[in-house]
């Protein structure tokens, strides 16, 4: 997947795609379908799919010291969109000078002159231009006059469920993390480099790889049956462990992180990226009285993980990585 984070003099091949616009936090079942749609058109039409958003989100630009909501990292999210098959990611600049540009001028100046597009899908709620000027009925009208074709994706449900970022949101800070897998179509996970912590894990026989959690929504605070992906070196693979994303009160601590547990490991990953699965939690995080009854602790988590890791519902192929090809 190529990525463009400017839409002013483009390649020849970045022009003429269809192009799906949105934030896709998450990348959950009801974008999927959006994008799906889009690349079977696209296939039809023998061009290229391509997916705009905007960087940093708007909600971020417009109140910048609200608490982390992300469900994805930049990162993760075009990791998602290059698995499913996008050829090319725009990534606009969102900044004075985009928030301030009409609905009238981000399609005639960046979908028509610049992106060249063939054909744009949205979402029934999608808002854009100044002040969210811009409606989706607004783009398919417009479209019509520049002569692209404009599709509007109604919502996608599941029953009475209606696939949403929001509703993904409170299932994790719930700590309903199997919810949020199944309306998400792949596990929530949280990509970052392994820390240098204050290594007490060691001490007890418990080592942990230790994780910013920054920029993400936070889920509730307690233990989790995890899966982590290693992506390289001698520890590569998917390995099983148990988690807690917290303050570790036990020590006096008051910044949040993800401490991951891996069963059976002994390799050394300081300052490696490595992804962590969240499968399912066990309890809430709570304080001890000291070290060896946070041992204790820990060993009966690491049996309950271990049993919800090993449960069929939950295998690592029982949610998989959102594919293209699905939709076509």
């Amino acid at each position: 997947m190529k990525i463009f984070r400017y839409y002013d003099n483009l390649p020849d091949e970045a022009k003429g795609s269809v192009i799906v616009l949105g934030n896709f936090d998450g990348f959950h079942k009801g974008h999927q379908t959006v994008i799906g749609r889009a690349g079977k058109l696209a296939w039809e039409m023998n061009t290229t799919l391509s997916v705009l958003v905007l960087e940093p989100h708007p909600r971020s630009y417009f109140n910048p010291g609200q608490d982390d909501f992300r469900l994805t990292s930049f990162r993760t999210k075009t990791h998602l969109l290059e698995d499913f098959g996008v050829d090319t990611l725009f990534v606009l600049p969102f900044d004075k000078k985009l928030s301030h540009r009409t609905a009238q001028d981000f399609v005639a100046g960046i979908l028509r002159d610049s992106l060249e597009a063939l054909h744009v899908f949205v979402g029934y709620d999608y808002r854009f231009g100044a002040g969210r000027g811009g409606s989706a009925s607004v783009l398919r009208q417009m479209g019509h006059m520049e002569q692209f074709g404009v599709t509007i994706v109604e919502r996608i449900m599941e029953g009475d469920h209606i696939y949403s970022s929001t509703n993904i949101r409170d299932s994790l800070r719930a700590g309903d993390v199997r919810r949020s897998a199944d309306r998400l179509g792949h596990w929530w996970h949280v990509e970052g480099h392994v820390l240098h912590g204050d290594k007490r894990g060691r001490t007890i026989n418990f080592p942990t790889a230790n994780l910013s959690i920054e920029g993400y929504i936070k889920p509730k605070l307690g233990v989790y049956a995890v899966r982590v992906m290693i992506g390289s070196g001698p520890a590569k693979g998917l390995w099983n462990g148990v988690a807690n994303v917290g303050r570790r009160p036990t020590f006096a601590k008051d910044d949040l992180v993800l401490e991951a547990h891996i069963f059976n490991f002994d390799f050394d990953i300081y300052e490696q990226p490595i992804l962590v699965e969240f499968v399912d939690f066990i309890r809430e995080e709570r304080k001890f009285d000291g070290l060896e009854s946070l041992k204790e602790q820990i060993g009966k988590d690491s049996i309950t993980a271990q049993k919800i890791l090993a449960d069929s519902n939950n295998r690592q192929a029982s949610i998989p990585a959102p594919r293209r090809e699905d939709h076509l």
